[in-house]
């Protein structure tokens, strides 16, 4: 009985400067089979489907559960985690590419730092002093904590922003993970003592005002979190932010 197998074909480039160039592998198909895996049969033998020695595929893992959101990717054409991705599910050959709104760094590895650079931007945090004993935190009410949990699942993939019509080098976007990240801390008893700070961030260059509503976003999302909405919340609270500061000047 012949073993059936997997169709691979992956952009390669060995530097950012490098010219870019695709390689085709053939993986032994198995039962739950993911595009993380392959990739680690791949590093296992990297021998081409024509049987050309060439390097392990560079790719960022880290979890293997869709937690870390490290191995965001474009697969055939879609962005989407690679360790949650069942071959089965997508059509043949599995074409494979990295994110490319991003710099590259290497094959599939690109550096996503301006994410984080944002969530620094807008504060994205709850203050809290660690050196002294601060007692029990504000009670929060279950009603309350059923709008926030949602946004407190992003695991910072960056799919939203590939997707972005509005996520460029022009616009300076901070992008939709960042306002649902607002609207979070925002929401927080302690964290709302920044609220202003937050909110005057995203008045700015690169704010909210850059959203085009493409609603791209909340589809691409693998956690399903409900950016439009808080898109929309937060866009509010920024004009209302607006209004406030122009009276006290």
């Amino acid at each position: 009985m012949a073993t059936k197998t997997v169709q691979l074909e992956i952009k390669r480039q060995a530097s950012p400067d490098a010219a870019s160039d695709w390689e085709r592998f053939e993986v032994e198909w198995r039962p739950g089979l993911n595009v993380t895996s392959a990739l680690m049969d791949i590093a296992l033998n990297p021998v081409t489907a024509d049987g050309r020695p060439t390097t392990p595929v560079t790719y960022d893992s880290n979890c293997l559960e869709e937690i870390c959101g490290s191995c965001a990717m474009r697969i055939n054409g879609k962005a989407r985690m690679a360790c949650s991705t069942l071959i089965e599910n997508i059509e043949q050959p599995v074409r494979i590419e990295p994110l490319s709104k991003f710099p590259l760094v290497r094959d599939l590895q690109v550096d996503r730092s301006v994410l984080f650079e944002n969530l620094k931007a807008v504060k994205a945090w709850v203050p809290i002093d660690g050196t002294y004993d601060l007692g029990p935190g504000p009670r929060v009410f279950p009603q309350e904590q059923e709008v926030s949990y949602p946004l407190s699942n992003c695991i910072s993939c960056t799919c939203c922003m590939e997707v972005c019509p509005q996520f460029t080098e022009e616009t300076g976007f901070v992008g939709a993970a960042t306002i649902a990240q607002v609207r979070l801390f925002n929401n927080h008893p302690t964290g709302s003592v920044l609220k202003e700070e937050r909110l005057r961030a995203l008045a700015g260059d690169g704010g909210i005002q850059e959203c085009g509503f493409a609603q791209n976003c909340v589809e691409v999302c693998p956690k399903q979190l409900p950016l439009t909405n808080a898109i929309s919340d937060v866009s509010r609270d920024v004009l209302i932010q607006k209004a406030k500061d122009c009276l006290r000047g």
